[in-house]
């Protein structure tokens, strides 16, 4: 997100810029490992799965639907300057995890 912002990316359609089959492998294995995660937490929790499974949906669709809106009016708004402020944001979430677990914070 960051070098995208800063080398200024190519402003195309939606339509224009299809998702390749690689990206879309990859995508489809991250989504796989988060659903056999929240599985297996539920699983072990002794919660009824139907509920479950409908709050999740909804919560989804719905902050789904919200974040799209959102990032749209950002985007256009503030371009660039967001996209710098998503990317640090990314990276310093997943330097947290990892020193989260590796017992160093």
């Amino acid at each position: 997100m960051i070098w995208e912002a800063v080398r200024g990316g190519e402003d195309t359609d939606e339509d224009s810029d299809p998702l390749g089959v690689r990206e879309l492998v990859v995508l489809a294995v991250a989504t796989s490992i988060d659903a056999l995660a929240v599985g297996i937490s539920v699983a072990f929790l002794d919660v009824a799965v139907g509920w479950a499974v409908l709050l999740i949906g909804v919560c989804t669709a719905v902050l789904s639907f919200v974040g799209v809106l959102l990032g749209r009016r950002v985007g256009r708004r503030f371009g660039g300057p967001a996209e710098i402020a998503g990317g640090v944001i990314l990276i310093l979430i997943g330097t947290r995890v990892v020193l989260d677990h590796t017992g160093l914070l």
